[in-house]
């Protein structure tokens, strides 16, 4: 099993910058790819990035391309999400995942196994 915690969630003016974390628990973290998602209330979990097990691939939504970028840190077994240039529509509350059935990476959220319990990002006009 894999237990996610977020952190670094907070209120930022738009253009600024966060850095969220994601410290994980669990043998099979350095195996799982690990992704990032946002929701906002009333809409569907929306998919932002992921990155391989072994840091190799990433890939982004297009909505946060050239602003956001997602790394990981296998022996401190933490996943860091680095969002640069906020926007007004990037407010949402971010959650980490563990996706543990794949050796690349996927988008969807439903192969997703772990979850963390969210962590508030909200960036003011």
């Amino acid at each position: 099993q894999v237990q996610l915690v977020e952190s670094g969630g907070r209120l930022v003016q738009a253009g600024g910058s966060l850095r969220l974390s994601c410290a994980a628990s669990g043998r099979t973290f350095s195996s799982s790819a690990m992704g990032w998602f946002r929701q906002v209330p009333g809409k569907e979990r929306e998919f932002v990035a992921v990155i391989s097990w072994s840091g190799g691939s990433t890939y982004y939504a297009d909505s946060v391309k050239g602003r956001f970028t997602i790394s990981r840190d296998n022996a401190k077994r933490t996943v860091y999400l680095q969002m640069n240039s906020l926007k007004p529509e990037d407010t949402a509350v971010y959650y980490c995942a563990a996706d543990t059935g794949t050796s690349g990476w996927r988008t969807s959220a439903q192969w997703y196994d772990y979850w963390g319990q969210g962590t508030q990002v909200t960036v003011s006009s």
